[in-house]
């Protein structure tokens, strides 16, 4: 067909066939990008203030037996759990609460549970509340709960708490122990258990050798206790001093895990808890 030009012509190109191809991927992309805007995506709901409480919470209490205080506190941790039924699914805390029978410490422990829960509902990374409640020391001294872990206050204590309660939601992970620190702990309280029995099966005859004086009927053998072990009962052994660790009653503090499990072995502290020890 005839094609009448009625304007000067200024210039002119010659179309090639890749020129087309690109033309076509191109109109291809422009649609296939439309099509995408126009279909309904699905939103990754983050925690912030805006969200309203659900009229359900899911939870968890903690108890708290401290010697600071008379009666035992309660801490109850809500979490809401965002994007359900999705692979975006996840829980965070939304607020906190503490009850107990004693109120000298009414007052405070509302202000403190109010200010967290508002920092809970603000979302981001609320760990650094862990550190910050662990870092408060009681002017009047600390106190060692049941498996020798030392807290340095009440406000410690429920900081270690809000920890658990994150580890078990995810927002917070332990450090992996290497295997090689897990063999050596292993390793170094199986030491410790056997020398213990085998004084207790050296004790009654060694130091009898070393006393010829006569002695009534039992004297030698509880002085013999009292001489190599300092105590009229029997030997140390190994006990159990609670959530299921088992250290010596006379072992000291771990500076590093601030756990009652360092004991003497070859002339050094080791501690049986973490594996640390000041000779390397």
């Amino acid at each position: 067909m005839a094609v009448r030009i009625e304007k000067k012509i200024k210039g002119y190109a010659v179309v090639l066939p890749e020129d087309k191809a690109k033309e076509a991927a191109a109109a291809a992309q422009a649609s296939a990008t439309a099509d995408s805007s126009e279909r309904p995506s699905a939103d990754v709901i983050q925690m912030h203030e805006r969200i309203e409480r659900p009229d359900v919470l899911i939870g968890s209490t903690y108890k708290i037996k401290s010697p600071l205080v008379e009666h035992a506190m309660y801490v109850t941790l809500n979490d809401i759990v965002l994007n359900a039924g999705t692979e975006h699914e996840q829980r965070r805390p939304f607020e906190i609460f503490v009850n107990s029978k004693s109120m000298e410490h009414f007052q405070w422990i509302v202000a403190l549970t109010r200010i967290m829960s508002a920092v809970f509902r603000k979302g981001g990374d609320v760990t650094f509340l862990v550190e910050e409640m662990k870092a408060v020391f009681d002017p009047r001294g600390g106190y060692f709960k049941a498996g020798g872990v030392y807290m340095p206050s009440l406000v410690a204590e429920l900081g270690s708490i809000v920890e658990e309660h994150l580890k078990s939601i995810g927002m917070i992970h332990d450090p992996e122990i290497s295997d090689a620190a897990r063999a050596l702990i292993a390793e170094k309280r199986k030491q410790y258990e056997d020398r213990s029995k085998k004084n207790a099966d050296v004790s009654p005859t060694a130091p009898a050798a070393l006393n010829p004086s006569p002695a009534p009927a039992g004297e030698g053998a509880r002085r013999a206790d009292e001489g190599a072990f300092g105590s009229s009962d029997h030997p140390e052994d190994i006990a159990v001093t609670g959530d299921g660790a088992s250290f010596p009653p006379t072992a000291t503090m771990c500076h590093k895990c601030s756990t009652k499990a360092v004991v003497i072995m070859d002339g050094c502290a080791t501690c049986l808890n973490c594996g640390y020890s000041k000779c390397g």
